[in-house]
């Protein structure tokens, strides 16, 4: 009975290209949610240990350049590596397209390592300038949480990268997955030796469930006959177009992640706890767009970078629109509920132990404000996986270098009329801004074609 309909689902799904995206993001969107969910339990399980005390907006803030660098550096690994990568592998064969990739891993570890040990030199002063609004023992705490969590930029960047060929082979399920292992790992320590260690369970979990997910990455991109092993095969064409497309995803990243650190560090400058209010209130919006974007980013980029290849405009422009009516249609409920139930949602989640009544009223109030960005951070993701799969990344970037100024300005001016709330519609308004950038360039080029 399975057997029979899994058989009729592959073959609906093989009658169009929208069939087989829609295949593919239905695929990673459950896989994700699961992995969200777990993610979504250990975010409960630290509220009742900690609350939205200074200890948890140390670890909090101490993560924040670490995890900028693995969004800027690593986060740019799938847009400007996929491409390439299934382009070689459909027209050269798969022997270059692993000659490629053997040759990026080599240059991916040793830009993550020099990364990782600038950060180590400058890392603690720009915690310093950034974390001004904090007490001395706080920033102190915050200083040698960064040492402890400094590794995860080498190992989760390197794990983004063969994250990228896995899903270049379509096989989606692994990546998605896997993400859940450090939540786990993270509530599996902190209930074990959360009394012992205190909140030096967290960073511990980090760090060890980062390396767990990069060892069950290695060994999925091996059964998929893929090369695990770093080889430098020279400065090739396809190396040359990959660096190409690499350096304005790059740039972009890193003003469009700015962003972040921008509304952590003047959350900082309010009262205390702003910093964990803002990191509460992000969680479930964070968590259906983390699903949300996974599912259609890993869905789609594969098959744009197809139809691009193979020049087909008129297919490109009908999945484009397609999937932003689809994006639409359920978004915008899904945003209407949060929006109205923020509150009895905060509640229901985290008011328990050191987590009060009154965090709830200020965390609710700011994740309702997050929540409008949901339909536009999804077309957002969308325009973003075509204009990469058209080998346009330079557009991302003039949007970003737009946007990062925008940001701070809007963040000033709502911060003074409705507090560390403000930040979140900021954030919206940032991403509305983004989406008309988008798709007006997007528009242009349907048109000329």
């Amino acid at each position: 009975m399975i057997k029979k309909q899994l058989n009729r689902w592959n073959k609906w799904q093989e009658i169009s290209t929208n069939r087989r995206v829609f295949s593919g993001m239905l695929v990673v969107a459950i896989i994700a949610l699961l992995a969200k969910l777990v993610g979504a339990g250990k975010e409960l399980v630290v509220a009742d240990a900690f609350g939205t005390g200074s200890m948890l907006d140390a670890f909090l803030f101490a993560f924040l350049l670490p995890a900028f660098a693995i969004n800027v550096l690593a986060g740019s690994f799938n847009a400007a590596v996929m491409p390439t990568y299934i382009r070689i592998r459909d027209n050269d064969g798969k022997a270059a397209a692993d000659k490629l990739f053997a040759s990026l891993v080599a240059v991916c570890i040793v830009l993550l390592v020099v990364a990782a040990g600038v950060m180590a030199i400058v890392g603690t002063s720009a915690l310093t300038l950034l974390g001004k609004g904090f007490n001395e023992q706080t920033l102190a705490l915050s200083h040698t949480f960064f040492y402890w969590l400094l590794p995860v930029v080498v190992i989760s960047g390197i794990g983004h990268l063969f994250s990228t060929v896995i899903n270049a082979g379509e096989r989606f399920v692994a990546v998605a997955l896997i993400p859940s292992i450090t939540p786990t790992v993270t509530v599996i320590i902190l209930l074990v030796f959360g009394n012992e260690w205190g909140i030096y369970s967290l960073a511990i979990g980090l760090v060890l469930g980062a390396t767990i997910e990069l060892l069950m990455l290695m060994m999925s991109a091996a059964r998929e006959n893929v090369s695990i092993v770093p080889r430098w095969n020279g400065m090739t064409t396809e190396i040359q177009t990959v660096i190409s497309q690499y350096t304005p995803m790059l740039a972009g990243a890193f003003l469009m992640s700015s962003t972040v650190l921008v509304d952590q560090s003047m959350a900082a400058m309010l009262d205390s706890g702003s910093v964990a209010t803002l990191n509460y209130a992000n969680k479930v919006t964070a968590m259906i767009l983390g699903v949300g974007a996974m599912a259609l980013g890993t869905a789609t980029l594969p098959h744009f970078s197809r139809l691009v290849a193979s020049e087909d405009w008129s297919g490109l422009r009908h999945t484009f629109l397609t999937y932003s009516r689809l994006i639409i249609f359920i978004t915008l409920p899904i945003t209407v509920l949060l929006f109205v139930f923020s509150e009895p949602i905060i509640k229901l989640l985290f008011e328990r132990g050191a987590f009060t009544a009154q965090d709830t009223v200020l965390v609710a109030k700011t994740q309702a404000f997050y929540v409008l960005q949901l339909p536009f951070y999804m077309l957002g993701i969308l325009g973003v996986r075509l204009i990469s799969a058209m080998v346009r990344n330079k557009v991302l970037l003039m949007i970003a270098i737009i946007s990062l100024p925008l940001n701070i300005v809007f963040n000033y001016i709502f911060i003074q009329l409705i507090g560390v709330s403000g930040i979140a519609v900021a954030t919206t308004c940032v991403y509305v801004m983004s989406v008309l950038m988008m798709y007006a360039f997007l528009f242009l080029k349907f048109k000329n074609r």
